[in-house]
């Protein structure tokens, strides 16, 4: 019987260390991901931005995933750089907001990387090429229509306008004279904005009998005004409509009558100007109809006080959920886009949906 009981404890024994033994080889990150998410940011500067990275900050805290945001400032070379050193210390998926989304160069370099580390890659926002992207099964994009923009905001710059011809029409010429704000040179997002937010506005009034919009300034043939920088900032679109309200005002009888831009940074910068000068003040006085994109709180807060009269709605909160379950899925072995919400656009990415915002 003492023999009996003896084998028994041995035996309890060896359980209880097989249980602890397997205890200490779980992983120790929840979500399933052996390491961390390394996120790249073009910039920690730009408004919506902030919005996108505070709201993936709360979706992977939600879903038990460690993760690191770097800042690149603006940098191309800065970002290639935190990526190899994301790379060396272990990070499980790379999640980039590319400075350089001109370049297919440097969106090579970055596939590069990856796939020499065998890590999933995930770019978002700034738009790359389909071909690189398709051309490695572990990336994937996750952005917007940008067309989409483009077509809403000039559809509401339309609508608006024919709907407040006259008092729109300052100097009483008949013709809406207009500013672009574009925010980079060969940038997808800027130019589709600048192509389309122009003439579908042009395809409203010109349906109804009017006159399509004239830029203000005929030396401009591009016409539009672009952010130097690159940075789509409120500064340069401040300082642009300061410059333009020298010359282009309402006692020359010259005044731009309408004010579009890329995003809310640089129509925000556009309304402080304005506000400088007299307008937009929501005092009785004069105001000149400004649009952008991105409906920011900012944004959101000018045109509840009628300084600004629309945007077009890019969903942060979508975009942020949308890039945390597609880096989960592809760091865990799973579908790409599994529960993923969004509209796909064949195998390599989503595209988070826009929508009008005017109060």
């Amino acid at each position: 019987m003492k023999k009996l009981i003896s084998l028994l404890l041995v035996l309890a024994m060896a359980l209880t260390l097989v249980a602890c033994g397997a205890k200490e080889e779980a992983p120790a990150a929840e979500g399933g991901l052996d390491g961390e998410i390394a996120i790249f940011w073009y910039t920690f500067g730009d408004t919506y931005l902030s919005s996108v990275r505070a709201a993936m900050n709360e979706a992977l805290t939600a879903a038990g995933l460690q993760y690191h945001d770097y800042d690149a400032n603006g940098s191309q070379t800065t970002q290639t750089e935190q990526i190899q050193t994301a790379i060396t210390k272990g990070a499980a998926v790379l999640v980039v907001n590319i400075v350089d989304a001109s370049s297919d160069d440097a969106t090579q370099a970055i596939i590069d990387l990856a796939k020499n580390a065998d890590l999933p890659l995930v770019f978002f926002n700034r738009s790359v090429s389909e071909e690189l992207v398709s051309a490695y099964a572990k990336a994937a994009y996750v952005g917007t229509d940008y067309t989409q923009a483009g077509h809403m905001e000039g559809k509401l710059v339309g609508d608006y306008v024919l709907a407040n011809y006259d008092s729109v029409d300052l100097n009483g010429d008949g013709v809406i004279s207009y500013v672009m704000f574009k925010g980079q040179e060969g940038n997808m997002e800027a130019d589709a904005r600048t192509q389309y937010g122009v003439e579908d506005a042009d395809a409203v009034l010109t349906g109804a009998g009017k006159p399509a919009l004239k830029f203000y300034d005929d030396k401009n043939t591009a016409k539009y005004l672009v952010d130097q920088n690159g940075a789509w900032s409120a500064a340069q679109g401040q300082e642009y409509m300061q410059t333009i309200l020298s010359s282009y005002n309402e006692a020359n009888g010259n005044m731009v009558e309408v004010v579009i831009a890329n995003n809310d940074d640089m129509a925000l910068g556009a309304i402080a100007a304005l506000q400088a000068a007299g307008y937009n003040k929501n005092d009785g006085g004069v105001t000149i109809p400004v649009f952008g994109v991105d409906a920011t709180a900012a944004a959101q807060e000018a045109i509840a006080a009628k300084s600004m009269t629309g945007t077009i709605k890019q969903d942060a909160v979508g975009m942020a959920n949308a890039v945390v379950q597609i880096a989960e899925n592809l760091g865990t072995g799973k579908g790409t886009f599994d529960n993923v919400v969004g509209d796909l656009e064949g195998t390599w990415r989503v595209n988070i949906p826009y929508s009008a915002y005017s109060g």
